[in-house]
């Protein structure tokens, strides 16, 4: 479990990015903190892995403070997942992905036993894992990413808007990635989005946040969807719009489901009216 009591971070030139954050996020689910940019949900993120320490209030994994952690072996142990895969330019597919377990202590024979794994797991072909970045495709860039984060087998996984750099269906295959492996390995993931339907599909408790890191409403996404808390969630939601305002519509086929722009968005299986 990771919870913020009371944060607060300021920073030299006086802009508040967080102001009295208090928030619990359970393990073994996923969180999506989303919100537009400056709500400070980036920097929420960071304070979790002491990339950036508050101005004030405390955070803690499993009750203990992350300030009596150590910075860097706290970072090798959470996984960290963000955007473009952050990918280690001069180094191999398998030496990236083998990079932090090298760092605490693993042979490197081990490590890249393992990081094959891990390629597997990601659903890359073990052929890739002697090219360099540049060689990859945005996609497949990422799964590598991903793969790193999981290297260490951390309890923890943070991803900092790790799809916004690749075309919509690579976005579409990463998420249903993403979806399956927090199914097969029960992590507790932190990922931050600034994409409204991308939160509903990958998160079991979605935080929506204004400026400053104020909290508009928190829960699932249908509670979300369903009671909107405010004009603003309404509105960032799509539902002041009309935009996730679905009807039914007859074709030769059956009923499908259309939403206010005309397009299809599911079939009406014959039971569910």
């Amino acid at each position: 479990m990771i919870e913020f009591r009371s944060v607060t971070k300021r920073f030299p030139d006086g802009t508040v990015a967080v102001d009295d954050f208090s928030l619990v996020i359970p393990a073994r689910k996923t969180t999506v903190l989303v919100g537009s940019s400056g709500s400070g949900k980036t920097t929420l993120l960071r304070m979790i892995n002491r990339m950036v320490d508050p101005t004030s209030g405390e955070i803690l994994i499993d009750d203990e403070s992350v300030h009596d952690r150590d910075p860097v072996k706290l970072r090798r142990s959470i996984g960290y997942v963000m955007q473009n895969g952050g990918l280690l330019p001069h180094l191999t597919v398998i030496d990236n992905v083998a990079t932090v377990p090298v760092l605490t202590g693993v042979p490197r024979q081990r490590a890249r036993e393992q990081a094959l794994e891990l390629l597997d797991t990601v659903g890359l072909d073990r052929s890739l894992a002697k090219r360099y970045p540049s060689q990859l495709s945005g996609g497949q860039q990422q799964r590598v990413g991903v793969a790193r984060g999981l290297a260490a087998d951390p309890n923890i996984l943070l991803m900092d808007e790790p799809f916004g750099a690749v075309d919509p269906i690579v976005r579409a295959e990463l998420q249903q990635e993403t979806i399956r492996l927090q199914q097969e390995l029960d992590k507790t993931v932190v990922f931050v989005t600034h994409d409204i339907d991308e939160a509903f599909l990958l998160g079991d408790q979605v935080v929506i946040l204004e400026k400053g890191a104020q909290i508009a409403q928190i829960g699932s996404p249908s509670e979300i969807t369903e009671a909107p808390a405010s004009e603003f969630v309404a509105s960032f939601i799509g539902t002041e719009r009309g935009t996730r305002a679905l009807h039914a519509k007859r074709t030769g086929a059956g009923t499908v489901l259309v939403d206010a722009a005309g397009r299809t968005q599911g079939v009406l299986v014959e039971g569910d009216a």
